[in-house]
């Protein structure tokens, strides 16, 4: 597999919890299309394959874009590569976008899958974090998108939100599950420095829901979920069997992609490589034919631990075979010493040499991961 990843990184306003690189500036669109355009051309032959299984516009707010813009970039990839006649093509969106016009303006685009970002459906979460709609507005969003014909709708919830209760997050749970969504991503708030909701806490305005209760909701989810028949493959992402992000589990398998935009990612295997976090850099640096990116070249060690940074969040879990014929003996061998503690405690199942997080490992996943990356 191979996939494509499109940063659009324009907001209308700033949530007060995101630190991710956007700008409120919509004069930009026209020239970042032009510069993304173009960075798809010079960087035509970095993936070894030419037939495209994913693509994702993430952002930002790629809803922002008038259909026009999408078509443009389409042309773009279309002119450059073969795109799967079965691949997942999605975009991220903010529920107010959502209108039948917007719809109908993109009807002709080959998305197949839409994200969401509702991070509540509590209008006074929603405005404490400064999003930009209301829970009525995201409710309507959901239904809009699957009157459209979206067979494959994800949606984004946050849950340890300032001032939130269990019931509350009860009450999240039952209308996100009451949607029919396929897709459920989930994420405990943090607070990112330099973010405002940071400063707030720096303050003493809002005061961070206590960990107990933090564990109590990603129980609660849990159940809730696996009740109403949604899978758990990844420690934040829960879908119905078959509905599994594609794109982001590519990620997670550490297949090869493109990230193309401003601040984008990209990886190859043997190297990681990120461009410029500046819309106007990114376009002026493209336009001049100077260096946009940083480029990282991975060590064996390096790719080890990327390999089970990511595996220990997913279902699948961590192969100590594949680390042992990828990485050698010495790295298979220093994974199971170092794991055995959580596997006696288990917060670790070892089944047919796959290494498992348990419900119980989940709370405490970034110790585990601690203990097993190499430094």
């Amino acid at each position: 597999m191979a996939g494509i990843y499109i940063h659009i990184p324009f907001c209308k306003k700033r949530c007060s919890y995101c630190d991710f690189y956007t700008e409120v500036a919509p004069q930009l669109v026209p020239a970042l299309v032009d510069s993304i355009i173009k960075e798809l051309q010079l960087r035509q032959d970095y993936l070894k394959t030419k037939t495209i299984n994913t693509i994702y516009f993430g952002g930002g707010t790629p809803s922002i874009l008038p259909a026009q813009e999408f078509q443009k970039i389409f042309d773009g990839i279309n002119e450059l590569y073969l795109i799967d006649e079965n691949a997942e093509i999605t975009f991220e969106a903010n529920p107010d976008d959502l209108t039948p016009d917007f719809f109908n303006s993109i009807s002709t685009l080959p998305f197949n899958r839409i994200s969401i970002g509702i991070q509540s459906f509590d209008d006074e979460d929603l405005k404490r974090i400064n999003r930009r709609h209301t829970s009525k507005e995201a409710i309507a969003a959901v239904k809009l998108a699957q009157q459209s014909g979206f067979t494959n709708i994800s949606i984004d919830l946050i849950y340890g939100l300032p001032f939130q209760t269990i019931e509350r997050w009860k009450k999240q749970l039952n209308t996100a599950i009451s949607l029919n969504v396929q897709h459920i991503s989930i994420y405990g708030l943090t607070y990112e420095e330099g973010t405002k909701l940071w400063k707030q806490r720096e303050k003493k305005e809002v005061t961070p829901v206590d960990d107990e209760t933090m564990n109590e909701m990603y129980s609660l989810m849990l159940k809730t979920l696996n009740e109403n028949g949604f899978e758990r493959y990844e420690i934040s992402n829960f879908s119905l069997p078959g509905f599994r992000s594609r794109h982001n589990t590519s990620y997670w398998r550490q297949e090869a992609y493109i990230g193309i935009g401003p601040s984008a990612h990209s990886y190859d295997i043997e190297s990681r490589q990120w461009n410029v976090s500046s819309i106007t850099q990114y376009i002026k640096l493209l336009n001049s034919n100077k260096t946009y990116f940083e480029k990282e070249e991975l060590s064996v060690t390096d790719k080890y631990n990327d390999y089970v940074m990511v595996s220990l969040r997913t279902a699948d879990g961590i192969n100590l075979e594949k680390v042992e014929a990828e990485f050698g003996v010495e790295f298979a061998n220093y994974c199971l010493e170092n794991i055995k503690t959580f596997i006696e405690t288990k917060k670790v199942e070892n089944s047919n040499r796959y290494l498992r997080i348990t419900a119980d490992g989940i709370k405490i996943s970034n110790l585990i991961l601690i203990e097993i990356m190499k430094v």
